[in-house]
């Protein structure tokens, strides 16, 4: 199973757009849409000035799920819908496989119990130990689509 092109357009919706490095909401150095520059903390000197193309900034994320795809697939014991799928592919996207992967979420799902994982996305919504209104609103879109 692959992301759906709506699972796409959500993670570039939530994530952004962004040609140029940048720093995220807790200071991470960004690019594209949620790519992860280096280990995050310092910024490559060869990514100074540089600019993306929009046919790269796709490279870069299409590269970056196949590897989120691949990590839900591993990690979910129980059969998934493609909105499920597409979800957890988003969530993990954005927290990573190492906190999906200890989450309750997870747990619940592989005990399936898809209504108490479904409720599980509430609780990923801080950042740098705040609430984020961009974090509350994607996680209602995940669980909707874990729902659909």
């Amino acid at each position: 199973m692959n992301v759906s092109d709506k699972c796409v357009n959500m993670i570039k919706h939530h994530e952004g757009f962004v040609r140029k490095p940048y720093q995220d909401p807790i200071g991470l150095w960004t690019v594209g849409v949620g790519h992860l520059i280096g280990d995050g903390k310092t910024l490559p000197k060869e990514w100074k000035g540089k600019v993306l193309t929009d046919e790269q900034v796709d490279e870069l994320l299409y590269e970056d799920l196949e590897r989120f795809e691949i990590g839900v697939k591993r990690l979910s014991k129980v059969g998934l819908s493609q909105g499920q799928f597409d979800a957890l592919v988003s969530f993990s996207f954005n927290v990573g496989l190492g906190n999906f992967q200890s989450s309750t979420l997870r747990s619940k799902l592989n005990r399936s119990d898809y209504e108490g994982a479904a409720d599980e996305f509430w609780k990923w919504r801080r950042a740098g130990g705040r609430i984020l209104p961009g974090l509350v609103k994607r996680r209602a879109d995940e669980k909707a689509l874990f729902k659909s």
